[in-house]
Formats: structure tokens, C-alpha cells, sequence
């Protein structure tokens, strides 16, 4: 099993990218994604985004993260 979280594209430098969400932010590979844009939403596993997301499943994904981090405190 794997974990992902959604990241927004806030940044994109050829194949690299800084994702945000959640208040952090995370250098990730864009290599999988074809035309990656500033405000898309991905997938990222292991450092690279690995597919895209339509917003609102990126923002119904990100609030139930939010309910697990306050569930475990």
C-alpha cells in the first residue's frame, strides 16, 4: 500500500516543481505529467507527481487528511 498526497503546482522549473499543501511545500519531478501547469493539482508519491487531479477530488483528498492529522493529534 501507498500513501499520496495531493499537491498544488505552485512553481515549475522544466521537470522539477514545488508542489504546496497543507503548509508545506515540497520539491517533486514532473516527468509523468504531460503539460504540467502552475494551479494543477497531482498526485505524489516518492517525490514525483505521478497523475493529475481534478480540484475538487485534490480538495475532498486534502480534507480528509486534514480529519486524520486531527484524529491522531
Amino acid at each position: 500500500m501507498c500513501l499520496a498526497i495531493p499537491l498544488q503546482l505552485i512553481e515549475i522549473n522544466g521537470s522539477t516543481a514545488v508542489g504546496e499543501a497543507m503548509g508545506m511545500r515540497r520539491e517533486i519531478r514532473v516527468d509523468f505529467i504531460d503539460k504540467p501547469r502552475i494551479g494543477d493539482y497531482v498526485i505524489v508519491h516518492a517525490g514525483f507527481a505521478i497523475e493529475r487531479l481534478p480540484e475538487q477530488q485534490a480538495l475532498d483528498d486534502l480534507e480528509a487528511w486534514e480529519d486524520v492529522r486531527n484524529a491522531i493529534g
